[in-house]
């Protein structure tokens, strides 16, 4: 066996290592995982996205191609927007996939993605459904928020608080009965009408630069809190701006994906992360 083929990319700075893994032979550790997510000892990510055909590891889905996407930590998660992006756009470049409309296979479900000729992509994100309400407590404060499940779970905050003076470095408390998998955390401003500001702490993760599912979450939630559950909105996020549309049991998800780097991975370094 030779090095490991692998792509490194990212949806508004929330980034990945792509591994492409068609026939599902990779030995894919959740210690291989952190390894290559760290960002001091691996290439560093906040994910690991396999590009692997959905019948070779036996998923059901109307797609050719599976998601099997990956938390920095080594967990394994139902979906990710910003990923989906970027891996619908690495099929394109690939020859895998024609540029338009057509299928991902997610944990979630398959997920319909359209790629644009500018390779920005919008993703039919599912139903994005109000689940409750919780509190997270960040540095000894609170904050009231609503249970939204993108098929992942979220904890919206809408706040009159400045999230940019948020400390989010540290894991924020909550409800670990309402949420036994843990959660994705947002902290949300309103800028304006159809205009969000959002900041998020990813289970599995940490802050991270962006959250697609986590984007879909806030204007649900937004929509929500104003008594509405049809709506679009913008969401500016550390690393960029996307679109987001909610309506009736479904969602869409709209912004950039790129490419930044493609190469193999060491043999023993591989081997040797897995032990």
């Amino acid at each position: 066996m030779g090095g490991i083929e692998f792509l490194k990319g990212h949806g508004t700075q929330n980034d990945f290592v792509l591994l492409p893994d068609a026939a599902g032979r990779l030995d894919l550790t959740a210690e291989r995982v952190a390894a290559l997510c760290d960002r001091q000892r691996g290439l560093g990510a906040d994910g690991v996205l396999r590009v692997v055909r959905a019948k070779a590891i036996g998923e059901e889905s109307a797609g050719e191609w599976f998601m099997d996407y990956r938390n920095a930590d080594g967990s394994i998660a139902e979906m990710c927007g910003n990923g989906t992006r970027v891996f619908a756009r690495y099929l394109v470049d690939a020859g895998l996939a024609e540029c338009g409309e057509f299928v991902i296979g997610t944990r979630a479900g398959d997920r319909p993605v359209v790629v644009h000729p500018d390779r920005s992509v919008t993703v039919q994100m599912g139903p994005a459904a109000i689940t409750g309400t919780s509190v997270t407590v960040v540095a000894g404060q609170p904050f009231s928020g609503v249970a939204v499940n993108v098929g992942n779970p979220h904890l919206v905050s809408v706040t009159d608080t400045d999230i940019a003076g948020l400390d989010l470095r540290d894991q924020p408390d909550f409800d670990h009965d309402f949420f036994p998998a843990g959660v994705n955390l947002e902290f949300v401003n309103v800028l304006g009408e159809g205009a969000l500001a959002m900041r998020v702490h990813e289970r599995g993760v940490g802050e991270t630069r962006a959250c697609g599912t986590g984007t879909v979450a806030a204007v649900a939630a937004s929509l929500h809190l104003a008594g509405k559950d049809t709506g679009e909105s913008t969401v500016d996020i550390p690393g960029g701006r996307v679109s987001v549309t909610v309506g009736r049991g479904e969602s869409t998800l709209t912004g950039p994906a790129e490419i930044v780097a493609r190469g193999e991975l060491d043999e023993a370094w591989w081997l040797a992360a897995g032990a």
